[in-house]
């Protein structure tokens, strides 16, 4: 019987390297610790040195899997994002899975080195810049794939005059438009990439006993955990990793590109992230804001 939260064994990832971003903790560690099982080549990226050191130990202790390495930045801060691609390919020169999962929710105003409101900067431009410079050693790994970590929590539409600079600032729609925006880059992205050999999926995690939005102090991360209770879908990072692990490995998820996966099963996203318009305008502001 298949215990929940446990990562099938029965696809080797032996060849393959993988990146997982947010890696140190939640849901961003138990994937490392699932795709290090199936034996791939595991770079966890990290803002934190020791954290990083002590993850990546921790996970080969646990998998037996020496080929566990890491890379330090702080993913809000383009330079730095910049730096840590420039380091993993001296390091590497193919890239089969990225898993785009670090990312936060801000309750207070925040800007970057760059200038850009904190949520949009790691949310979003992060996903956005990283893998962009990353797309010449995912073709070269081809079939590869990436895997953008989304959220059910989305606004409606994308605020183009609203992006950064809030007359009145709301880190909840903060949040839900960044979140918005993974949709959104998933669904271009997959039209970039046709015929690639690359696919790229976005993942709603649900409700999941992390450190997320701890960052916020201990009354958000409190409120976030107990409406998730009550709603009855409150998991573990564990659990929320096997959709990722699933989608980084499985060969029923082969080919498949542009969808958007909740607990392994795909569903319709919201009408707002199908908005083909949106998402190009978003593709060419994106660009703008990150210099590509």
């Amino acid at each position: 019987m298949k215990i929940m939260g446990e990562i099938p064994d029965n696809q080797s990832m032996a060849g393959k390297t993988c990146m997982v971003t947010g890696a140190t903790s939640g849901i961003g560690k138990a994937t490392a610790m699932g795709l290090a099982k199936l034996g791939a080549s595991v770079v966890i990226v990290g803002r934190n040195e020791n954290k990083c050191n002590a993850t990546a130990t921790w996970i080969k202790n646990r998998t037996k899997n020496p080929s566990v390495d890491f890379l330090v930045a702080d993913l809000s801060d383009q330079t730095q994002i910049r730096e840590l691609t420039a380091e993993f390919k001296r390091r590497h020169d193919r890239l089969h899975v990225l898993v785009n999962n670090a990312g936060a929710r801000f309750m207070e105003y925040r800007k970057t080195r760059q200038g850009f409101e904190m949520s949009l900067a790691l949310n979003h431009l992060a996903y956005f810049l990283l893998t962009n410079l990353l797309l010449d050693v995912l073709r070269a790994g081809a079939p590869a794939r990436i895997i953008n970590i989304a959220s059910g929590s989305q606004t409606s539409g994308i605020d183009f005059e609203n992006l950064s600079e809030w007359q009145s600032y709301d880190g909840r729609k903060a949040y839900s438009q960044s979140k918005l925006a993974n949709m959104l880059f998933t669904l271009e992205l997959a039209e970039h990439l046709d015929g690639s050999g690359i696919t790229v999926n976005a993942v709603n995690p649900g409700g999941v006993a992390s450190n997320f939005n701890k960052n916020n102090g201990w009354l958000y991360w409190l409120r976030h955990v107990v409406a998730h209770l009550k709603a009855g879908n409150l998991i573990t990072p564990a659990v929320a990793a096997e959709t990722n692990v699933y989608l980084a490995t499985s060969p029923e998820v082969a080919g498949i590109t542009g969808k958007y996966f909740y607990r392994k099963k795909m569903i319709p996203p919201s009408a707002a992230a199908r908005d083909k318009l949106v998402a190009g305008r978003l593709w060419q502001v994106s660009c703008e804001l990150t210099g590509l």
